[in-house]
């Protein structure tokens, strides 16, 4: 798996001094069949107890309304598919891991922006002896889940109520597209969490690359994030976060820095098997999610109507199927730890 790994940085190094060179990905010159399958998981479960399940509908899909219109991505049926396959990819890039960080024992997991829930209830299942808590604006989480595991409709951003030193990790995964105040929301982390604790915050960072030249000018997929991320700096939001977090989470005092970076191939054009499988799984959810991710921020953030929304995807959509361009986006993997003394 072709990836990079950067720990502590030497004192007086800048941030681009320190961003490592990805290594190249073979291009497979045999044609592939386009087919995937998926696992379906299952867990021993007992029910939960819920209430809010009112919704916004807009431009024909679903968005939450408890504190309506923070979050600019729909949580209906087919966007919660999508979130399960990007969960299942994020586990396939950490080596068939559900975490990076080193946990003992651990006692109280918080998984903020939960989902659909599947990464708490695998953690469920994984340490049985853990309380396993995910919050979340949209109360999409199925009704039986493992008896150690609970959901809470909640807003990261808003003060936590956990109680200070009482985690033991807490992990938020693809929240770029969700956060305001990233000083404000790791300083909770670092209080709510036991000396010695961790957190990590694994991360799709959604720029095109290409090592080959087939990526050619007028590939649209760049020109869409391009509008995401303007988009949705109208509210407060940068997408790319994920650049800034590791000096982010340096200065909220956390240590024992580890960041991995993975090129995640769009599309099944790589000669490696494994990287050809989650480049098919990639490819799926940019394409399945075309109308999510960019209906709410086209609209909302840059006065688009549905209709201009939906011609520009056409290109995009085509672009996507495209095998001659072998083109990839980046996985972070970054946790950090919270001193255990001091």
């Amino acid at each position: 798996m072709p990836e990079t790994e950067r720990q502590e940085s030497p004192p007086g190094a800048t941030a681009e001094e320190n961003v490592p060179r990805d290594p190249h990905i073979d291009v497979d010159d045999v044609p592939v069949d386009e087919g995937y399958t998926t696992d379906a998981q299952s867990t021993t479960s007992t029910s939960i107890a819920s209430s809010v399940r009112d919704y916004q509908f807009e431009n024909s899909r679903r968005y939450h309304k408890f504190k309506e219109g923070l979050y600019q991505f729909p949580n209906d049926v087919p966007e919660q598919e999508r979130e399960d396959m990007k969960h299942t990819v994020a586990v396939h890039l950490l080596g068939g891991k559900l975490h990076n960080s080193p946990l003992e024992d651990p006692q109280k997991i918080l998984d903020i922006g939960t989902g659909t829930g599947s990464w708490a209830i695998d953690m469920g299942d994984e340490y049985p002896g853990a309380e396993v808590i995910g919050i979340d604006l949209s109360p999409i989480q199925p009704p039986w889940v493992p008896p150690n595991v609970r959901f809470l409709v909640d807003d990261a951003e808003a003060s936590w109520l956990f109680g200070q030193d009482s985690l033991d990790l807490v992990h938020m995964r693809n929240m770029s597209t969700a956060i305001k105040d990233w000083d404000k929301l790791l300083g909770q982390a670092y209080s709510n969490l036991k000396p010695g604790g961790w957190i990590e915050l694994p991360e799709f960072r959604w720029v095109y690359g290409c090592d080959d030249g087939t990526m050619h000018p007028d590939y649209t997929p760049p020109t869409m994030v391009a509008n995401i991320k303007e988009g949705l700096v109208k509210f407060g939001v940068d997408m790319h976060a994920s650049e800034k977090n590791e000096e982010r989470i340096r200065n909220a005092g956390f240590v024992n820095v580890r960041h991995q970076i993975k090129k995640v191939p769009v599309g099944p054009w790589p000669k490696d098997r494994s990287l050809k499988t989650i480049g098919l799984y990639n490819r799926s959810i940019i394409y399945d999610g075309l109308q999510a991710i960019t209906m709410g921020p086209f609209t909302r953030g840059l006065g688009w109507t549905p209709e201009e929304v939906e011609v520009f995807l056409v290109k995009v959509r085509k672009d996507l199927m495209d095998s001659s361009v072998h083109s990839y986006v980046h996985f972070h993997s970054l946790c950090a730890q919270k001193p255990k003394t001091g």
